[in-house]
């Protein structure tokens, strides 16, 4: 069962959105397209396609403002990114386990791809500004969070423990995706060149993809497992109250309901019979 979205995506902010997937994908995957040392420095390149994020995504935040966001879901899109960068410094440094993503993943599902993708950007970068945590990598982290939560909001229909599940399995799925997408980044600088899996410019896609799989592996599958372990308990646990409470509070808010007012030129004063009840 799920709820109106929150956030009403119109057909050119969907488009915009597809765009941006694309240049994400860019963005993240720069090591099989762009050399490092192209632009005149190492480090130029994740700069230029962070900077580019920014941009990506102030261009898809207006478009959903534009396309349609009432005060109520700009008040929950603040008390959830809120809640977001106050449970963040709960768990992110200890053995990969990130509270973050779970209330994403949920708030994602019951107000929809919008508000999910939305909620994404706001709570990384609320909880960066919180913890400190401003840097190059914050544009890929506010990206790499906001599909997180979009696609959430396009999971199949499902009611019950078949939907607690299936957002437990997603969650878990996601946090191993976040954190193979983030990797990405800065993969080609933090490795010695003479390593095995090393980014080494030049080599087949066949041959660099394995590279890299071989690096992920090798220094990220423990913390990834910790947040995509942290994710699906979370969701399990809390899943069921949590789904509970946001939909009731969608019903009682009722996103995109048009607001009317009576017109007082056509109701009788106080004590004066309608038209209708006249002899």
């Amino acid at each position: 069962m799920t709820s109106a979205p929150a956030i009403r995506l119109t057909p050119r902010v969907a488009v915009v959105m597809t765009l941006a997937a694309f240049l994400g994908a860019v963005a993240f995957f720069w090591p099989f397209v762009v050399a490092p040392g192209t632009f005149g420095a190492r480090y130029t390149p994740p700069l230029i396609f962070g900077v580019l994020l920014i941009l990506v995504l102030c261009v898809v935040l207006s478009e959903i403002a534009e396309g349609g966001i009432d005060s109520k879901a700009l008040a929950m899109l603040g008390v959830l990114s809120a809640v977001n960068a106050a449970l963040r410094p709960l768990g992110a440094g200890t053995a990969g386990i990130e509270t973050v993503f779970f209330v994403l993943v949920l708030a994602g599902r019951v107000y929809g791809p919008g508000f999910g993708f939305t909620l994404g950007c706001t709570s990384l970068f609320a909880s960066a500004l919180i913890t400190g945590g401003v840097g190059p990598w914050m544009p890929y982290q506010m990206f790499g969070c906001a599909f997180v939560g979009m696609l959430a909001g396009f999971l199949p229909r499902a009611t019950g423990r078949r939907e607690v599940l299936l957002l437990a399995v997603y969650g878990s799925l996601s946090g191993y995706l976040f954190g193979f997408l983030l990797n990405l980044s800065f993969w080609p600088f933090s490795t010695d060149p003479n390593s095995s899996i090393a980014y080494l410019p030049g080599l087949p896609f066949t041959e660099q993809w394995q590279r890299y799989l071989a690096f992920d592996i090798a220094t990220s599958l423990g913390w990834d497992t910790g947040r995509a372990v942290t994710n699906f308990v979370c969701i399990l646990l809390a899943g069921p109250a949590v789904l509970t409470t946001f939909r009731r509070a969608a019903r009682r808010a009722r996103f995109q309901a048009p607001v009317r007012f009576p017109d007082r030129r056509e109701e009788p004063p106080p004590g004066v019979p309608c038209e209708k009840d006249r002899p």
